[in-house]
Order: structure tokens, then sequence, then C-alpha cells
């Protein structure tokens, strides 16, 4: 399964796109869509959108998976990262792609296994998980690839459940 990852915010949008082959993950591309502060937020948002939709166009994955807002004190920042998901969303949904949100503690309990993991210990664990020689950078890349690692987790968690369920064996 193919899957592309969000981290989205209006200044630095971050995105990944890992494959599960055989049980192994294994990165496809990853880095950030930036957005120049002295822009209109018009603009800026649909810099963000046509960059996810190109990215949806050129490696055609199976799903998204969007990281949740992350509550903020400053509301301003908050309006701006929710107005960024916003688009995000919308270019997924455009793209006709399955999408699943989650909070960044489930990423970082799908990932290190540890609902309270620092950023270096987050970042650490995409590096080994995905056979990177260097921690992917900027940090915004680094936290799209644990979104989708995320989800891949999840799919296979959830098809094992469906699996084990007594209605996928034919009980009534």
């Amino acid at each position: 399964m193919r899957v592309l990852g969000i981290d989205p915010g209006t200044a630095i949008t971050g995105y990944g796109v890992v494959e599960e082959v055989g049980g192994d993950l294994r990165p496809l591309t990853f880095g950030v869509v930036r957005t120049p502060a002295d822009r209109p937020l018009p603009v800026r948002l649909r810099t963000i959108y046509q960059a996810v939709k190109a990215l949806v166009t050129e490696w055609e994955p199976a799903a998204a998976a969007v990281e949740e807002l992350f509550f903020s004190s400053n509301v301003r920042t908050a309006m701006s990262v929710g107005q960024a998901r916003g688009v995000v969303l919308l270019a997924l949904a455009d793209a006709g792609l399955t999408v699943a949100e989650y909070t960044p503690l489930a990423v970082k309990q799908a990932v290190t296994g540890y609902g309270n993991a620092d950023k270096a210990q987050m970042q650490e664990m995409v590096r080994l998980l995905l056979g990177l020689a260097e921690v992917p950078r900027p940090d915004d890349a680094a936290d799209a690839l644990a979104v989708a690692i995320c989800h891949l987790h999840s799919a296979r968690l959830t098809a094992l459940s469906d699996a084990s369920s007594p209605s996928s064996r034919g009980a009534r």
C-alpha cells in the first residue's frame, strides 16, 4: 500500500510518500511545500492545494493521512494551520483519496510506541523504520513521513482485526 502523509502548515507543509511492500516500509519521496510570508493568504493556500494535487498525480497513493490540528494557545497560528489543513483535505478529497486523520499523540504512539516521545526520538524512529542514512530534514518532512507510517501501521492492525472478526469468518 502506498500512502501520502501530510503535516499541514501555512508557511511549511511537509509531505512524505511511503510504500509498504511485504511488510517492509520504503520511502518514495519526502519534502516540504514552502509559501512566502509576504504573499496573500489565498495565494499561499492555492500553492499548497496545487502542490498536494501534483503529489497525488505523480505518486498515485492508495490513501492519504493528515496530522490533526494540535491545540495551540496562539489562536492566529491555529487558524492559519486550520486553513492549510482545509485546503489539504480538499485537494485529497478532489483526488478521490480515502483520508485518515491522526493526532500527534497517535502518530507518536504508532511510530515510537510512546505517546510522549520527543521530536528527536520520533525523527530517529522514522529514520530507522525507513532505513534512511540520515534523519529526514526539515522536521516537517520527517513529521509527514511519521504520519504516513502511522497510517500504514493502523491499516495493518485494521486488516488483522477484520480478518479475525467473527463476521469475516462467515459467523452470524
